[in-house]
């Protein structure tokens, strides 16, 4: 309950949700002893309740109603868009499992993927709440997104668009905006950040929501350490590599490879005390 009395969902409820997800789509890796359908079932079951207190408290909020039987419907058909759209998912998250192993040099075993690796446990919830998202259900898309960022130190807005085979290699202090597009096959290092240029304001100084403010990356692109790209129009063409920590606001074209002038480095040897 809010301040007012209002409902609203409950973020141990939600990382209830994940843990059951995490055990649906990571199949023999959730340590459970449930089947994934059980998994997804105990998911839905617990979300139910949460969606329902989502929808019911921001048609309040917004200053409009929601009685408890459309509120109930309205749950009903995100969870069955969400059953649908779970093999989809799943496809996703296995893309992106496989893509891990495929390029980390680091990577000996399938089978410690999706429990050693922060990107690929990052992207399961994004993979979910992405759906969510798009859904239309308020509030608990971004929870999920939350969540993920706290355990992982990744920062992925639900509403980006992500392709298959998504790697995140080490992953601290990445931040991927709302509005990112990338294709598929691409993968990025920590502390990358995929972000806004500027975004327009109203009359009062507040920000317009909904514009395209985050920039785009085409399929095959590697975007190394601590590389900042900003700008809604901003593209990175297809198969281009951006070099660790430079600033770009420009697009690209297919195939560049983008990197800051070379450092003038010195090497003195230290005086050692008689």
């Amino acid at each position: 309950m809010d301040a007012h009395g209002r409902s609203f969902p409950e973020r141990l409820a939600i990382e209830e949700v994940l843990r059951w997800m995490r055990g649906a789509f990571l199949n023999d890796h959730h340590g459970f002893g449930h089947t994934p359908d059980d998994c997804f079932q105990r998911a839905c079951d617990i979300m139910r309740t949460q969606a329902e207190s989502a929808l019911t408290h921001c048609a309040l909020r917004g200053g409009g109603t929601l009685d408890r039987p459309a509120a109930l419907a309205r749950t009903k058909e995100l969870l069955a868009e969400l059953g649908r759209a779970r093999p989809s998912i799943a496809a996703l998250i296995a893309s992106d499992v496989q893509a891990a192993f495929d390029r980390d040099p680091a990577a000996h075993c399938p089978d410690e993927i999706p429990i050693c690796y922060p990107g690929v446990r990052a992207l399961v919830v994004h993979r979910i709440a992405h759906v969510l998202w798009q859904l239309g259900l308020p509030v608990i898309p971004r929870l999920m997104g939350e969540i993920a960022h706290a355990e992982t130190g990744i920062d992925l807005h639900p509403g980006a668009t992500i392709g298959e085979g998504f790697f995140i290699d080490h992953g601290t202090g990445v931040v991927i905006g709302e509005t990112t597009v990338i294709g598929r096959q691409c993968t990025i290092y920590q502390g990358v950040t995929l972000g806004a240029l500027r975004f327009p304001t109203d009359d009062a100084g507040r920000a317009v929501k909904g514009q395209r403010r985050h920039p785009t990356l085409e399929d095959g692109v590697t975007v190394y350490a601590n590389a900042t790209i900003l700008g809604g129009a901003t593209v990175i063409g297809a198969g281009s590599t951006i070099a660790g920590g430079v600033f770009v606001t420009e697009s690209v074209p297919p195939g560049s490879v983008v990197h800051a002038a070379k450092l003038d480095v010195q090497v003195k040897q230290r005086r050692l005390a008689p």
